[in-house]
């Protein structure tokens, strides 16, 4: 968990220089915009069921960029594949 500092003008850090901010602000706005709008149709839900549902809502994008990239190798591995001749 990494976090800003807007006290001190801080909304965005470059970590390791390389020109992307792996820290920024917008991250969790855009998370929490995003949740809000997922929970609207579920108006109701129990403060003891928010955990479970805000897990979930976090697992899905997370399940997805790990298959795009498990997809991603197993279609590179595939297409470099040279088949043996005999």
């Amino acid at each position: 968990h990494k976090t800003v500092c807007h006290s001190h003008g801080e909304y965005a850090r470059d970590e390791d220089g390389d020109g992307f901010c792996e820290v920024h602000v917008n991250t969790m706005e855009g998370f929490w915009s995003l949740l809000r709008s997922w929970l609207r149709p579920h108006r109701g839900i129990s403060q003891e069921l928010l955990p479970d549902y805000l897990g979930f809502f976090e697992f899905v994008p997370n399940v997805r960029q790990r298959g795009k990239r498990l997809l991603d190798s197993l279609l590179r591995l595939f297409l470099t594949h040279q088949p043996e001749t005999q």
